[in-house]
């Protein structure tokens, strides 16, 4: 029965994947691009009719999932969607090999950007447009969708989108999970629909407008051009991806709190107030830097406010080569592949809400020391936190510094040098997309081992999964009965 339920699971989620596949595959038609169609028809049509195979087989059967199932559950359905993902790639020989077509597919539903490809621009549009609603499908979380969609996951609903999502905190904004995920979902779509007329009104096409709405909402990286959004050279079109960027790396439930009229939940969080602070100071920091080296202003704050929003959310869409920069400038960019930006919003990294609540506790404990018999708490929310919210924050921390460090050691054993292996780490974990060094947000990382890229494909799932949903695979406690 476990089994069986794990494939009807994964036959439904799948097919989900491949009936939004409709719009890559329109594209193709609408543009004449014939050799695009089959690439997205074939995978669309198999996942149709297995999907419906398995909901039709087990229609009436309700899914309990145990705890256990339901780590494997989610990571077996990100490991197969990334697969699946990669088939238009490789049917339209995108990409060199399968290797390249998965990295490429795990980096799109990851929302991480890195990409293997060169040469996008002469890319059909179908398959960019693909790669970025790839992008747009990973940043709210595939399993969200599929609870969103099919009530009949509503046993262990919760526990699948609390394994999916990010944060420390996980909860209902709304009574019922799958009113959760729906309401979550449809700001989502508002949100792109947004981007996407006011990138029309820029002057792009809706083609790309669609395809970089999909690509910043989601926090992806993915662009139609290897200049990235430099390649527009508009200020209007860097002003609408800021802005969008910025408001995708906010905790969507702030969303439903303002639209609920709920402000007094929105003016005490404690991460979003952490969040404003830090993107502004990270701004005007970086603008100071760079006045002497666009010895202008407006330059100045125009490549700062798009790049600061570009890192912090891990986007990763590059306005400008960071690499040229001042070293001063290039600290603040570097400063911010640690800290992404807000929990249970489609960002990566280690997540702003985990700093302010090691900052409190490391507070707590200077001041345990000024006074030895008084008593602290972290306050967060303006209510006072648990201990054992510390304490899962410690062990995230440490799990997640032990990936970044053996994925540095992974990068620097396949012949990256170690400042690139270290900045490439936190840019795989973080799911940032470009890195320092060789892997800057001019390169590729399609010239990298085959075995750095296959590792990198883990530790992007692994980022994106909040680390411990595979880590946990490999407790010899997690197979005992």
């Amino acid at each position: 029965m476990a089994v069986f339920t794990f494939i009807r699971v994964i036959l439904l989620i799948c097919s989900i994947i491949g009936i939004s596949m409709v719009i890559p595959l329109v594209t193709a038609l609408a543009l004449g691009e014939m050799a695009a169609v089959s690439s997205f028809g074939i995978p669309m049509v198999i996942a149709v009719i297995l999907g419906a195979t398995g909901y039709f087989a087990g229609r009436k059967t309700k899914l309990n999932l145990s705890t256990r199932n339901v780590f494997a559950l989610v990571a077996i359905s990100w490991i197969t969607i990334s697969i699946f993902g990669s088939v238009p790639l490789i049917l339209s020989g995108t990409t060199k090999s399968i290797i390249d077509a998965i990295f490429e597919s795990v980096s799109g539903f990851s929302t991480t950007g890195a990409t293997v490809l060169s040469g996008i621009d002469e890319l059909p549009r179908s398959i960019n447009l693909w790669r970025c609603q790839m992008h747009w499908l990973g940043g709210m979380g595939v399993i969200a969708l599929t609870v969103a969609l099919l009530p009949l996951l509503g046993v262990g609903g919760f526990a699948l989108i609390k394994a999916e999502s990010s944060g420390p905190e996980k909860g209902k904004i709304t009574p019922k999970i799958a009113s959760t995920a729906e309401t979550l979902w449809l700001l989502y779509i508002g949100l792109t629909a947004a981007q996407m007329i006011a990138l029309l009104f820029c002057g792009m096409d809706f083609v790309d407008s669609l395809s970089y709405a999909f690509a910043t909402l989601g926090t992806g990286g993915f662009a139609t051009h290897d200049a990235s959004v430099a390649y527009y050279n508009s200020v209007a079109v860097e002003i609408v991806c800021t802005v969008f960027m910025f408001l995708a790396g906010v905790n969507f439930s702030m969303y439903f709190y303002v639209l609920s009229g709920k402000f007094s939940e929105v003016k005490k969080n404690s991460e979003l107030k952490a969040y404003l602070s830090l993107f502004f100071i990270i701004v005007v920091c970086i603008t100071l830097c760079l006045i002497p080296h666009y010895h202008s202003f407006i330059k100045a704050l125009r490549y700062a406010s798009f790049q600061t929003a570009s890192i912090i959310t891990t986007t990763g869409f590059a306005s400008a080569d960071f690499l040229t920069w001042p070293a001063p400038a290039q600290f603040f960019i570097f400063l911010l592949f640690f800290t992404g930006a807000c929990s249970s919003s489609t960002s990566g990294g280690f997540k702003i809400v985990r700093w302010v609540i090691l900052g409190k506790q490391a507070k707590n404990e200077m001041m345990r020391m000024i006074h030895p018999h008084g008593v602290f708490s972290v306050r967060l929310n303006g209510k006072a936190g648990r201990k054992d919210l510390v304490f899962n924050v410690a062990a995230f921390a440490f799990v997640y510094a032990i990936v970044v460090i053996t994925t540095t050691l992974v990068g620097a054993l396949c012949k990256l040098d170690i400042f690139t292996a270290f900045t490439a780490s936190l840019s795989m974990v973080g799911n940032v997309g470009p890195a320092f060094g060789t892997l800057g947000p001019s390169a590729n990382y399609g010239g990298l081992e085959p075995l750095l890229k296959l590792w990198y494909c883990f530790a992007m799932i692994a980022g994106r999964l909040e680390l411990y949903n595979l880590i946990i695979f490999f407790l010899p406690e997690y197979w005992e009965k």
